[in-house]
């Protein structure tokens, strides 16, 4: 997994500028997502790299950065 098919898929799920997404993007503030963007990420991010985010770990990532080592980490 790379940061741009990451990117790709916060583009392509959120509507957003591929711009805005950064390592350091905040999900809430930079990106706008909400709690049901969140869903949809993850749902996006099984079906792209067959990985998901725990719930109990959802609420702990704040960053694209954040998402991206997390994924990065049990995609391997």
């Amino acid at each position: 997994m790379s940061f741009e098919e990451l990117k790709e898929v916060f583009v392509d799920t959120l509507n957003c500028d591929a711009d805005k997404v950064t390592m350091a993007a905040s999900l809430t503030e930079d990106l706008q997502a909400d709690s049901l963007d969140a869903v949809e990420l993850n749902m996006a991010f099984e079906e792209k790299f067959g990985v998901t985010i725990a719930d109990e770990d959802l609420g702990t990532l704040k960053t694209v950065g954040d998402i991206f080592n997390y994924l990065a980490a049990r995609a391997a």
